[in-house]
């Protein structure tokens, strides 16, 4: 497939280049509007990435001439933004973009979003080409019923003909299928009694059969019979033997929701939990700098994860079949920590009884994290210095030089700028360590990943001691939500660990969080209450009897509303619709 990206920035450009021929794609590459328009002027192309806001033309206004030129209506345009904000995302689509990406975005993520890109295109070039048939073979064969029912028959999507009544004239095989309705039941009914749309949808599609055919545009909507749930592209046309009869195609596009449901759900990378923009945008600068063979300092506040960032960027760089050792420089002395870096002769020392390689040459080949690297004295600070430049280290009580291929990775909670100024850390070692900075988010600054961790630390915890854990009360996870954690996600694992210890019936209360969660005027009070409202753990090993009651109870609790049922079990809704089909549950 040929694949149009349109960018000013030339750095986005060759991530959604190599993003696109990482897939097998060919690209053309413009960086502005006008570059652009002429380029598809001259070809077609099926997909076109094109970003929002660009000097001269933003891609809002490219839309529509992109539709107006010759293969522009079959075209699949996805937007790359870093707007979020729903009201504009809203715009982008009333504008005529088929999807949106937001920046920041990784690439795993992208590529996700290709997937369903992908789909669009084809099932969009099918349904031009089974449309062209379709009014190619009406206009032959107007005056042959017979003939044309045969064909439409035959077409593999929903299609169903109505009168001057709007009753159904003409039902295919493929729309019955969708419908799960006999031929016999629809012929001779009302639309509108057939299609089984809720009813603000039936409105939508009556509102589209009103509209003169050149605005027409395609609806998608969800329909759900008594086996499955399907989401549906609907087209309305009209009948050429009738000016009131109508044509309305079905073209079932549930795998493109799926794919989407998938990416909304996707909330790991490497072990690192969480979803909300900052953690978007920390996975994007984990997979930037991954390949590219340079040191990096992770800077973070005690607890929030920086060896998990590590080993993260170990696991996605052409070093993952290598060592990575991680060393807590805070927790050595001097003498031992030099040791252990460098290795030692034997007798160098008292203690040292056989020579012994250093965690540098433990790691040759792949990666060495130092956590805590401002606490490490000046002398030690030399001696890394010099390995760092020399690409070699010395053992203690050895004058010979060992040549080393290591990735060092550095972490600090300390301030090194101001630890230089202050005559504490060596600035040209500050410098070689820095090439690459990450810097991670404090747990208060994402609480909204605070139910995923949860969900987390339930699960590993269930799994480790067989305890059943069924999920968290909402007052509770309101207590967790309110909290500031200083001690980050280190903190909340630990607070999750005490709760489930002392949960009684499964459900973790707020009584059970650790007292210094709870408001001094909680403290005494909170052991009377319970709070019997929760939310299911996702990811907690459960039983299918009981993951069926979890469903039920959700949707009890919802009073039978699918998606907010959907959000107490921490789920999609298109999972949610596979679960109530596998443990047959109806509401």
């Amino acid at each position: 497939m040929d694949v149009l990206i349109v960018d000013d920035t030339p750095g986005m450009l060759l991530l959604l280049q190599h993003a696109v021929e990482n897939r097998g794609h060919t690209s053309t590459t413009c960086a502005d509007g006008a570059c652009a328009i002429e380029a598809f002027r001259i070809a077609p192309y099926p997909l076109i990435l094109l970003d929002w806001e660009m000097p001269g033309m933003s891609g809002i206004e490219m839309i529509p001439l992109i539709r107006a030129l010759p293969g522009g209506e079959v075209a699949n345009i996805v937007l790359v933004t870093g707007k979020s904000d729903p009201d504009d995302l809203r715009r982008a689509l009333e504008a005529g973009a088929d999807d949106y990406i937001t920046k920041p975005f990784g690439y795993e993520l992208l590529d996700v979003r290709l997937t369903v890109a992908e789909q669009q295109c084809k099932m969009r070039a099918d349904r031009y080409r089974i449309r062209m048939e379709l009014v190619d073979s009406m206009q032959q064969i107007a005056a042959s019923s017979d003939d044309m029912l045969s064909i439409l028959n035959q077409i593999c999507i929903g299609t169903v003909l109505t009168d001057d009544d709007e009753n159904i004239r003409f039902i295919s095989h493929a729309a019955c299928a969708i419908f799960d309705v006999d031929s016999a039941q629809a012929v001779g009914n009302p639309w509108q009694s057939v299609f089984p749309f809720k009813e603000s949808d039936l409105m939508a599609v009556r509102e589209v059969a009103n509209l003169p055919s050149s605005e027409r545009q395609p609806l998608q909507l969800q329909l759900r019979t008594v086996d499955k749930y399907y989401w549906v592209e609907v087209m309305v046309r009209d009948d050429p033997r009738g000016i009131h009869n109508r044509i309305f195609v079905f073209n079932d596009v549930t795998e493109v929701y799926d794919l989407r449901e998938q990416l909304g759900e996707r909330a790991v990378f490497e072990s690192i939990v969480g979803k909300s923009p900052p953690m978007m945008q920390l996975y994007q600068q984990i997979q930037e700098i991954s390949n590219v063979d340079i040191t990096v300092m992770i800077c973070g506040e005690t607890g929030s994860g920086k060896e998990l960032v590590a080993k993260a960027i170990h696991s996605t760089s052409h070093r993952n079949d290598k060592p990575f050792i991680a060393v807590n420089c805070a927790g050595l002395t001097d003498s031992l920590l030099t040791s252990q870096l460098f290795g030692h002769q034997r007798g160098a020392f008292t203690g040292a009884v056989k020579d012994q390689k250093g965690f540098f040459e433990e790691a040759d080949g792949g990666t060495l994290f130092l956590d805590e690297i401002g606490e490490i004295s000046m002398n030690v600070q030399t001696a890394l210095l010099r390995v760092l430049q020399e690409r070699e280290v010395v053992r203690v009580g050895e004058n010979r030089p060992r040549k080393i291929d290591v990735r060092l990775i550095t972490a600090t909670n300390r301030n090194l700028p101001d630890e230089v100024e202050q005559g504490n850390f060596r600035a040209d070692l500050m410098y070689r360590i820095r090439v690459a900075e990450i810097q991670l988010p404090a747990l208060r600054e994402r609480l909204g990943d605070i139910p995923l961790l949860v969900n987390t630390f339930l699960s590993r915890f269930c799994a480790l001691t067989g305890k059943k854990i069924d999920g968290i009360s909402n007052s509770a996870l309101r207590t967790l939500t309110d909290h500031q954690w200083p001690g980050n996600v280190r903190e909340l694992e630990n607070a999750i660990e005490v709760a489930a210890v002392r949960s009684k019936d499964g459900i973790i209360q707020r009584q059970d969080l650790p007292t210094s969660l709870l408001p001094h005027v909680d403290r005494e009070s909170s052991s009377q209450q319970t709070d019997v409202v929760a939310e299911k753990p996702v990811a907690a090993a459960v039983a299918p009897e009981d993951a069926r009651q979890n469903i039920i109870d959700a949707l009890s609790q919802a009073n039978g509303n699918r998606k907010e049922a959907a959000k107490l079990l921490g789920i999609g809704r298109a999972t949610l619709y596979r679960h109530m089909d596998k443990f047959a549950i109806d509401a």
